[in-house]
């Protein structure tokens, strides 16, 4: 473990048999202001997942003496991923080739580095990890991690809660859907579940049993989103010292999801529309097309109509990945599922937290009910997290959601569910010059202002999505 690293400070983990190597990674990170876990053996693993909350494990392919196939880390790799699939893994081998970072990334690994590496090259693909953990972390919709808490994932059982008749509706669809191998565009508002969606479908699938690999197009600069999307050869740009797949035939036998595919460069998609239609991926920098077996699913916050301006969306891509068009519904407009939501994160944070069972009083329903929800259900999902973390009393209060009470009092007075609009939030105190409370204000304003459409809100802010889901997840918004 290397210095003490600053309280919210990630954590990786670097799984090697020589210590020289251990030695060199944790020098190597120290721009990442990580704290760096070293272990010798694959069987060190689990007590350092159990002990810590890790980020990102870097896993050599080969511990035994004389060992060259990588069959020892792509063994843990496998165990690893059944442990904890939401654990990003960078796969490192001196005896690294295209074919094993093939098979690595098909079995779940999110890159391929070689032995030796390149400072900048290493801490690029760690910080695309860490990236990638981050944005799984603000994207779990509905609470997929604590799905499995409750089983769920074990029983095969859909992640997606709920028995409104909507999300009757939706799952009815899901069902249609998934056996086909058509193209499907989910279309909703940030935090309904277009993930789960997009995850149940691959679920009920004939690909099942291949990989799912999802791609936030929204988290990936322009400058990388090329490379990350189709691979790239050796040579093809600065640092491209090896080949490397692309996620799209990492996915191969799988599905593709392509989320927030409205910040698709425009100068990129003519590329993603061959693909789609001769079901070849050519790397940055090659010349021959290698043929794919992928089913893409796509999704978009943003509203249809901004899918039919041509001056940021061709039609032909549309056309292409909306074969089936899927709306999710808001929370408001499943209100029947809003209290059984709540419930169902009370008791996964209290189990989390060791807290004991708090029953939820009919006038507080009542108030989650009407309340208009402007975040959906993972603003559900956080309101509940803050309420087991604050009570004190023996019963849940709306105050602790932060929602209005039975009364029409409460911390923060919401709109009406007719209208829908966002509260006015309270203005910093003319003399106030705490940084930190000014911040938080204005990325809430700025999240109120665009019924929390993180890609407005972050354009507005002068942010990347990626910086400002890390500010959000600073102030616990």
């Amino acid at each position: 473990m290397i210095g003490t690293p600053a309280p919210s400070s990630p954590v990786v983990v670097w799984l090697d048999d020589d210590p020289d190597v251990q030695f060199a990674a944790r020098l190597a990170l120290a721009p990442l202001q990580a704290q760096v876990l070293t272990a010798g053996h694959p069987r060190e693993l689990p007590a350092l997942l159990a002990a810590h909350a890790v980020d990102v494990v870097v896993l050599d392919l080969n511990f035994s003496r004389g060992a060259t196939d990588g069959a020892e880390g792509l063994a843990c790799l496998s165990e690893l991923l059944l442990a904890d699939a939401s654990v990003p893994v960078v796969v490192a081998s001196a005896y690294g080739d295209v074919d094993r970072a093939v098979e690595a990334m098909r079995r779940g690994a999110v890159d391929f580095i070689t032995k030796p590496w390149t400072e900048q090259r290493l801490l690029a693909t760690l910080r695309a990890a860490l990236r990638l953990r981050a944005s799984h972390r603000q994207a779990a919709d509905e609470g997929a991690r604590l799905t499995m808490l409750t089983g769920a994932a074990e029983r095969n059982e859909s992640a997606l809660l709920g028995d409104s008749a909507p999300m009757r509706k939706l799952r009815e669809l899901l069902a249609r859907a998934a056996p086909t191998d058509a193209n499907v565009l989910l279309l909703g508002e940030n935090g309904t579940g277009k993930e789960l969606a997009a995850r149940e479908l691959h679920r009920l699938s004939r690909r099942a049993a291949r990989p799912f690999v999802s791609i936030d197009v929204g988290a990936l600069s322009a400058s990388v989103i090329d490379s990350e999307l189709f691979g790239h050869k050796r040579g093809a740009f600065t640092d491209a010292r090896n080949d490397r797949i692309g996620r799209l035939q990492a996915a191969e036998g799988g599905t593709v999801f392509l989320d927030e595919i409205a910040n698709l460069p425009l100068a990129l998609q003519p590329k993603l529309l061959t693909v789609l239609e001769q079901r070849c991926v050519v790397p940055v920098g090659g010349n021959a097309a290698t043929p794919i077996d992928v089913r893409v699913i796509a999704a978009t916050n943003q509203p249809r109509q901004r899918l039919l301006d041509e001056t940021a969306f061709r039609p032909d891509l549309l056309y292409r990945l909306n074969t089936i068009e899927i709306d999710l519904p808001p929370l408001r407009e499943r209100r029947d599922d809003i209290v059984a939501l709540a419930l169902h994160y009370l008791r996964a944070y209290e189990r989390k937290y060791g807290r004991p069972v708090k029953p939820l009083p009919e006038p507080v329903a009542a108030a989650l009910r009407a309340d208009p929800w402007p975040g959906n259900v993972r603003a559900l999902r956080h309101a509940a997290e803050r309420a087991v973390i604050l009570n004190t009393g023996d019963a849940y209060g709306a105050e602790d959601f932060a929602v209005a009470g039975p009364a029409g009092g409460g911390p923060m007075l919401r709109a009406s569910s007719a209208e829908h609009t966002p509260p006015q939030l309270p203005q910093a105190a003319p003399d106030s010059l705490n940084l930190e409370q000014a911040e938080r204000q204005l990325i809430e304003r700025a999240l109120r202002r665009h019924q929390f459409n993180i890609a407005l809100a972050a354009r507005e802010l002068g942010l990347s999505r990626g910086a400002l889901y890390r500010r959000m997840e600073k102030h616990g918004l």
